[in-house]
């Protein structure tokens, strides 16, 4: 290994340590899987194609002033959004791949403050299975300003309260019909539950 390479801990290692600090996430059983049209399988298979992504991601729910950050990608149906969410990379902490994705989704510099689920999904189509793991967590912003940096990936950005999230954008996740938004929308429906939980809002 040279002097400019870092070697990653191990998963279960970066896990333990983030636990330590943010407190330990629930794990949610998620036993039914989430059937996938067979465009949403194919990206979601093909973005790990490369050898660089695993099969999970970050989750970020990124609180300003009670209001919750919230992503659209140019291929969502009219009146999805979501939290902004994306791969770690082979090689990549999950500390880092949450900072990474939230500077190029959201515009922001965020601090990681309470690790709030971990939660394994399982994707299907046609009888083929994706076992998935996602690690949702609550941020801060610590500097930047509100405008994604990768516009072809994400088309717009907002501000929403916990309200229109558990509300009317639950309401286009679900009516979507696309296994990958019905899971963001329980992705939702559980951190919510969470973050009440903990009384942060």
């Amino acid at each position: 290994m040279s002097g400019s390479e870092v070697k990653v801990k191990p998963l279960e290692q970066q896990q333990r340590e983030l636990e330590r600090v943010l407190g330990r996430p629930q794990e949610v059983g998620l036993p039914q899987p989430f059937l996938m049209q067979e465009g949403e399988f194919r990206l979601l298979k093909g973005s790990m194609s490369d050898g660089r992504s695993q099969a999970q991601d970050v989750t970020l729910f990124i609180l300003i002033s009670s209001q919750i950050v919230v992503i659209r990608k140019p291929f969502h149906p009219p009146g999805v959004w979501r939290p902004p969410s994306g791969l770690v990379r082979r090689g990549e902490g999950l500390r880092e791949a949450a900072r990474r994705e939230a500077l190029e989704e959201t515009g922001l510099e965020i601090e990681l403050e309470k690790y709030l689920l971990r939660l394994q999904p399982t994707f299907t189509h046609d009888g083929e299975e994706v076992h998935w793991t996602s690690h949702v967590f609550l941020a801060r912003r610590v500097g930047g300003e509100l405008g994604a940096r990768d516009t072809r990936e994400i088309a717009a950005v907002r501000l929403v309260t916990p309200e229109e999230l558990r509300g009317p954008i639950r309401e286009s996740l679900i009516r979507s019909g696309l296994g990958g938004l019905h899971y963001r929308a329980q992705v939702a429906d559980l951190a919510l539950a969470r973050l009440r939980e903990l009384e942060v809002i």
